[in-house]
C-alpha cells in the first residue's frame, strides 16, 4: 500500500489539458439562466439572495477547472464551509448548484497526484464540516462520502481509458516507425551494397594501379561497409518483432496482387495505375502498398453491401497519389483502428514521409481513403531508371 500511494503521490499530469472548449461556455450560458429561475421560482428556498449570488459568482471556475483542477475546486469548498461554520445557512442549496461536482471530477481527471489527493481531502473536510455545522444530517453521512468517491472515481476511470487509448496509439505510430525503418533501410542497403561491390571491382581491376584511385576506392569500401554495419545494428534495435524480418519489403508491383477477388467472394477491386512508376522510390513505394493495402482489406471486412473497390494510383512529376474507395453502406462507419496496419498507421507512415492521409465517408454512398506522398520520399534515390509513362488497369489480376 505505501507503494501505491508513492505512485499516486508522484503522478503527473496529463499533458496538454484542453484550456477552455465550447461546451465550456454552452454549459455557462445554460446555467446562468437555470440559476436565475431556480432561485426566483422555488418556494422552499431558504437562502435565496445568498444562493443565487454564490451559485452565479462561482460560475467562472468552471472554465479552469482543467488547467487549474485544485484552485477550481478549494475555492467553492472554502467558502461554503466558512459560510457554514459562521452563519450556518447553506449556499449550495440550489439544485442548479450540483455543477460543483464536475470541480470535483476535474482534479482526478486533470490534476497531477499530489492535487488529486488535496482534492479529495478538501471534500472529506467538506462533508465534516457540513455535518457539524448541521447542513448534513449524521444519519446521511456516509450518503455523502459515497458520492463525493463515486464521483472522484469517475474521473479517474477517465484518466485510465484516456491514458490506455494514447499508449495505443502510441504502439501503433512505434510499429509503423518500425516497418518504416525496415523499408528505409531495405532500399539504403540495396544502394549502399552496390557501392562496396563497385568499389571492390575497381580495385581488383586497376590496371594501372593509381595510388590516387585505389585510395579512393578503399575509402568508398569503408564507408559503405560501415554505414551497412551501423544501419543494421540500428534497425535491430528497433525491430522487437524478429518476424518482420522475414517478412519481404512490398513493391509498388505488388499492387497487382490486390486486383480481383482473391477470396473468391465479396467486392472486385479494379486497379488503375496512371504515370511513370520508374522513378519512385522504394519507400514511396512501399508506403503506397500498405495504404492501398490496408485500404482494401477495411473496405471488405466493414463496408457493407460493396460491390467494387476502385484503387487507382497517379503519378506525377512531384507526388504519388493513391486512392482507395468503395460502393458500400457509407452510414455504416468505418474503424478508426483495425487489427494489423489501421488508419492510424496510414496517417502515421504518410506523414513520416511528408505526405498526408485522410479517411471519410463520401457524399452519397461509400468510403474514400486518400493519400498523397511527395515522390522524392524522405530521401533521394541514389539511381533512377527511366520508364514510359503508362495507364493500366487491371481487374481479376489481368492487366
Amino acid at each position: 500500500m505505501p507503494g501505491f500511494l508513492r505512485s499516486i503521490w508522484s503522478e503527473p499530469r496529463p499533458p496538454d489539458p484542453p484550456c477552455r472548449v465550447w461546451h465550456d461556455w454552452v454549459l455557462v450560458g445554460l446555467l446562468v439562466p437555470a440559476i436565475v429561475l431556480e432561485g426566483l421560482l422555488r418556494d422552499d428556498l431558504q437562502h435565496r439572495p445568498l444562493s443565487m449570488i454564490f451559485a452565479l459568482a462561482l460560475l467562472p471556475t468552471l472554465l479552469v477547472r482543467r488547467t487549474h483542477p485544485l484552485l477550481a475546486l478549494a475555492v467553492p469548498i472554502v467558502l461554503t464551509g466558512l459560510i457554514q461554520l459562521t452563519t450556518g445557512a447553506d449556499p449550495s442549496g440550489l439544485t442548479a448548484s450540483a455543477y460543483v461536482l464536475l470541480l470535483l471530477h476535474a482534479p482526478a481527471r486533470w490534476g497531477s497526484g499530489r492535487e488529486a489527493l488535496a482534492a479529495l481531502g478538501l471534500m472529506v473536510l467538506a462533508v465534516l464540516t457540513a455535518t457539524v455545522s448541521g447542513v448534513i444530517a449524521p444519519g446521511d453521512v456516509l450518503g455523502a462520502f459515497s458520492a463525493v468517491f463515486a464521483v472522484f472515481a469517475l474521473g479517474a476511470t477517465f484518466r485510465f481509458l484516456t491514458r490506455a487509448r494514447m499508449r495505443e496509439l502510441d504502439q501503433v505510430k512505434l510499429l509503423e516507425r518500425e516497418q518504416l525503418a525496415r523499408d528505409l533501410h531495405d532500399t539504403v542497403a540495396h544502394h549502399v551494397s552496390a557501392m562496396a561491390i563497385r568499389a571492390q571491382a575497381g580495385i581488383a581491376t586497376a590496371a594501372t594501379d593509381p595510388g590516387a584511385a585505389v585510395d579512393a576506392l578503399r575509402v568508398i569500401e569503408a564507408e559503405a561497409s560501415r554505414t551497412l554495419a551501423e544501419m543494421r545494428a540500428m534497425v535491430r534495435v528497433l525491430r522487437r518483432d524478429q518476424v518482420a524480418e522475414r517478412t519481404p519489403n512490398a513493391r509498388l508491383a505488388d499492387l497487382e496482387q490486390l486486383a480481383g477477388r482473391p477470396s473468391g467472394t465479396g467486392p472486385v477491386v479494379v486497379l488503375e495505375i496512371d504515370g511513370d512508376l520508374g522513378g519512385v522510390p522504394p519507400s514511396v513505394g512501399a508506403a503506397v502498398y500498405r495504404i492501398a493495402q490496408e485500404s482494401v482489406t477495411n473496405a471488405r471486412r466493414h463496408a457493407r453491401h460493396a460491390t467494387r473497390i476502385d484503387v487507382r494510383v497517379t503519378v506525377d512529376d512531384t507526388s504519388v497519389r493513391v486512392k482507395v474507395s468503395d460502393d458500400g453502406d457509407s452510414t455504416a462507419g468505418r474503424p478508426v483502428i483495425s487489427s494489423g496496419y489501421g488508419l492510424l498507421g496510414m496517417a502515421e507512415r504518410a506523414d513520416l514521409l511528408g505526405g498526408t492521409c485522410e479517411a471519410g465517408p463520401n457524399p452519397g454512398r461509400g468510403w474514400t481513403v486518400t493519400a498523397v506522398l511527395p515522390r522524392s520520399g524522405p530521401q533521394a534515390e541514389l539511381g533512377r531508371r527511366p520508364a514510359a509513362s503508362r495507364t493500366e488497369r487491371w481487374a481479376g489480376g489481368q492487366a
